[in-house]
């Protein structure tokens, strides 16, 4: 099963490699990672996405909280939460097909943020699901490169994660 978790956590060299060695040292599997400062610039939030049962995940969540540098850990999956991706796709766009391009950004709500006379490198935000399905929706040998952030979680409505 999917899970989204939310790692508060001091903002100091060395701390994301702690993380990810843990993750390491016992073979679970991070399939996207994100990690950036806070509004206060002392900490920072990471957000990892895994698989693994429930027993899996509060393993891990135990162990993140044994960490120094971690602050807080939250597993956003059990409860309500708000997941978002970045994708920017670079297309090629030649002929008939610049139209198509197009028309495809619009119809899965994205902006075309570069051109050139042979392509276009299009952004798309939304989740997993979406943003494949617009890959799934282009024809073979369109895509000339793709690149990824990776699951962003927040909590809903008065679910905060904060010190």
């Amino acid at each position: 099963m999917k899970h989204i978790i939310a790692v508060l956590l001091e903002n100091e060299a060395g701390a994301l490699s702690r993380v990810v060695g843990l993750f390491s040292a016992r073979a679970f599997n991070i399939e996207s990672l994100t990690v950036a400062p806070t509004e206060d610039p002392s900490l920072s939030r990471m957000t990892i996405q895994t698989t693994g049962s429930d027993e899996v995940i509060e393993q891990i969540t135990k162990h993140l909280n044994r960490l120094i540098e971690v602050i807080k850990v939250v597993d956003l999956t059990e409860g309500g939460y708000i997941e978002r991706e970045l994708m920017m796709v670079k297309v090629r766009a030649i002929g008939k097909e610049r139209e198509e391009m197009k028309r495809m950004a619009d119809i899965f709500r994205g902006r075309i943020i570069d051109v050139t006379d042979k392509s276009y490198t299009i952004e798309l935000t939304g989740d997993k699901s979406k943003n494949d399905a617009f890959l799934d929706a282009l024809e073979s040998g369109v895509v000339l490169e793709t690149v990824r952030t990776g699951a962003c979680g927040i909590g809903r409505g008065e679910r905060i994660l904060r010190v």
